[in-house]
């Protein structure tokens, strides 16, 4: 047998290759009918030696090991999901994710899954290599949990927004503006005081409404390219993670990504009125790690 140099040792490989129900059933059978046929004594031996060359050659393939690898890494992670996922975090991530429109969660789910699929990947390709288990954790740092986050708070506020702009148009506010102008310019000229003052304060109301609408319009435009950024963004990163010989600079990179989303986070904070959901996470939650399939399945 090879020497254990991956992340489990010799011991969880001959333990994965031998309660293989396959081999299980074979091995049981076999032992049973050797002790049956009246020559256990020349046949067990046989049985026991099968075995021991089936072991030691599934142990001998690199790919049988890193399966075993990711199986165990993907157990650690889910005994550990509790622990860095409260019941309060979940509790918000899926009522976040339940306030979404459903072409937005199938956003937010392909883009997960994306970070699943590549972390995956990373594990396999480097599963020969000492350093595979750390490049393949790299990219479930908590900054990529930052910017899956931020993305999701992101089409919350987009939701919010093509709420609000669909509920009037531009061409109605200034349509409303223009009307209040020429009343005001008509109590102007009749010189009622009493109506001008009230028209001042209607005039007012009418440009902020239009002003605001304005802004919230090009506020849509803005969460729209920081989407398709941050979207682009997670794939390079992760993709990074089957390439890259070097897991401390796909951690680094992924940190500076987050770290670059600053305007992003202000622009998001502004729009809190909108959502009404983000505010209750003060920092990102372990979104990978959170079990979100059975809302992500509802939509």
């Amino acid at each position: 047998m090879p020497s254990g140099s991956g992340r489990s040792g010799i011991g969880a490989y001959v333990k994965a290759a031998f309660t293989y129900h396959w081999n299980l059933l074979l091995f049981i059978g076999g032992a049973a009918l050797a002790a049956l046929s009246g020559q256990a004594d020349a046949l067990l031996p046989v049985v026991g030696a099968l075995e021991l060359a089936y072991l030691s050659g599934m142990v001998a393939i690199p790919r049988f090991r890193t399966a075993v690898d990711a199986q165990l890494a993907k157990r650690e992670r889910e005994q550990a999901t509790g622990a860095r996922v409260g019941p309060g975090a979940k509790e918000s991530l899926e009522r976040m994710v339940n306030s979404l429109p459903a072409m937005s969660v199938q956003r937010f789910a392909s883009l997960r899954k994306r970070c699943f699929e590549m972390r995956d990947i990373a594990s396999g390709v480097r599963g020969q290599t000492a350093r595979s288990n750390d490049s393949a954790d790299s990219i479930r740092t908590p900054a990529l949990d930052r910017l899956l986050f931020l993305f999701l708070k992101l089409l919350m506020s987009q939701a919010g927004l093509d709420r609000f702009l669909r509920s009037t148009t531009e061409v109605t506010l200034s349509g409303k503006v223009d009307d209040v102008r020429k009343r005001l310019t008509a109590a102007q000229e009749s010189k009622d005081e009493r109506m001008i003052r009230s028209l001042q304060d209607s005039l007012a109301d009418a440009e902020l409404r239009l002003d605001n609408y304005r802004k919230s319009r090009k506020d849509a435009d803005f969460v729209a390219i920081e989407l398709d950024r941050i979207e682009t963004k997670i794939q390079a990163l992760t993709e990074m993670g089957v390439s890259s010989q070097d897991p401390d600079t796909l951690s680094h990179q992924v940190t500076a990504a987050a770290e670059s989303m600053q305007q992003t986070e202000t622009t998001v904070n502004q729009l809190q009125h909108l959502t009404g959901l983000a505010d209750q996470l003060e920092e990102p939650p372990a979104i990978l790690d959170a079990e979100l399939d059975s809302v992500l399945r509802v939509h």
